[in-house]
């Protein structure tokens, strides 16, 4: 098959880990024997002379680029942060239509491989109806949770979903939503992402915190995840005061940028655990894995979820997992043998910490459930998806 990846999130020379795993997913899919995948990855057209601003690192993105094994496009489209938002489709969809149909006269594309229904993938489905390609748009998250209650985008999402040839979403409870959202539709495919075990495998502990010069003493948390609040840091945050009222020893990190930071760091100060809590800032994703060895238990504290992919990550690198009982995590941490489910509250977390800390695991077990999630599976039942949706495979 001839594939076009169209999504906005996707590594490039100026983010190289920005949206990595849509990249490991289409990277593996182009692997695939008799598979040829080309990406557009657009990208808000910015002035040249506004480049030294906070967004202007978008105008060093070149037209054109090679990531890994993939030839990537970035045309550019209007777009005002913020005020164009019920139009972000409509607009990417202006600002990429003749750039994806001179590369469909040069090759002919049997398929779309859309991510997020909006404002990709709306977009997307745009694209493929005038030139008369079948689109599978993928949901993973933000896309359905949030989009979906502005009342001037929801119409827009359901359109997309209406019209795709064929639906994927990362988690059971997405496709729940997705499927409650356009009940017309035929189906949505669960299937989950995938974690590289090339990158993701456990390190001695004392090496990595060695390497961090974290103490060998020290019971530590790791949570990789943005500082916002859809992520829940500032649940993390009030459990970690709870868990210096009971735990001694115990300290915190929290790896990650987000606009919360302050004010989490002002939280921590009233709570008097700031002495706990430490702010890594951004870590490499290769990096990662120095992270999770050196932690005797990760935390993910988010209010909502799709696939968080950090859970697969931590349990590779041989790290038991305490999470909130959103999205896809009562799927990946069905077995009390990986980590500990809790409910969204700063009581519930503590207390799942506290048991995960006292807690004998065994590495080799993380570290194989996670090995099983390869990437090569995630592509194998991504490509059925898409043939189904080319009619190269009935039964779909």
């Amino acid at each position: 098959m001839r594939i076009l990846t169209f999504t906005s999130l996707f590594p490039n020379r100026m983010n190289p880990d920005f949206g990595i795993f849509i990249f490991n997913r289409t990277s593996h899919l182009a692997k695939r024997e008799g598979n040829v995948v080309e990406v557009v990855a657009p990208v808000p057209y910015f002035p040249n002379f506004l480049k030294w601003t906070a967004r202007g690192s978008v105008v060093s993105i070149p037209p054109t680029e090679q990531i890994g094994n993939l030839q990537v496009h970035h045309p550019r489209y209007l777009l005002v942060p913020k005020v164009s938002m019920p139009l972000h489709g409509l607009l990417m969809y202006a600002g990429c239509m003749s750039y994806v149909k001179r590369l469909h006269q040069k090759c002919r594309f049997d398929c779309i491989d859309a991510h997020y229904v909006f404002p990709d993938g709306l977009a997307a489905v745009l694209i493929g109806s005038s030139l008369g390609i079948p689109v599978v748009v993928s949901a993973r998250g933000t896309d359905i949770h949030t989009f979906q209650g502005f009342t001037t985008v929801r119409p827009q999402i359901c359109w997309a979903l209406r019209h795709a040839a064929g639906v994927i979403a990362v988690s059971d409870s997405l496709a729940r939503m997705v499927r409650d959202l356009e009940p017309g539709l035929k189906d949505a495919q669960t299937i989950g992402n995938g974690v590289d075990g090339h990158r993701f495998f456990p390190e001695d502990q004392q090496t990595a915190r060695e390497k961090l010069g974290l103490d060998l003493q020290d019971k530590i948390i790791v949570s990789v995840a943005a500082l916002k609040y859809v992520k829940g840091p500032d649940l993390l945050v009030r459990a970690a005061a709870l868990l210096k009222e009971s735990f001694a020893g115990g300290k915190v990190l929290f790896v990650g940028v987000g606009p919360e930071l302050e004010s989490l760091q002002q939280l921590a100060e009233q709570l008097d655990c700031a002495d706990i809590c430490q702010f890594v800032g951004p870590v490499p994703n290769d990096q990662l894995r120095t992270y999770f060895s050196a932690a005797n238990v990760s935390c993910l504290a988010s209010r909502r979820e799709g696939w968080p992919n950090v859970i697969l990550e931590s349990l590779a690198c041989g790290t038991p997992v305490v999470a909130t009982a959103v999205g896809a995590v009562p799927q990946l941490l069905a077995d009390r043998e990986l980590g500990a489910i809790v409910d969204p509250t700063p009581e519930a977390i503590h207390a799942g910490l506290s048991r995960a800390l006292q807690q004998e695991w065994n590495p080799e077990t993380l570290s194989a459930f996670a090995q099983g999630h390869t990437w090569e599976n995630v592509a194998a039942r991504v490509e059925v998806v898409l043939k189904r949706a080319t009619g190269q495979m009935a039964g779909y």
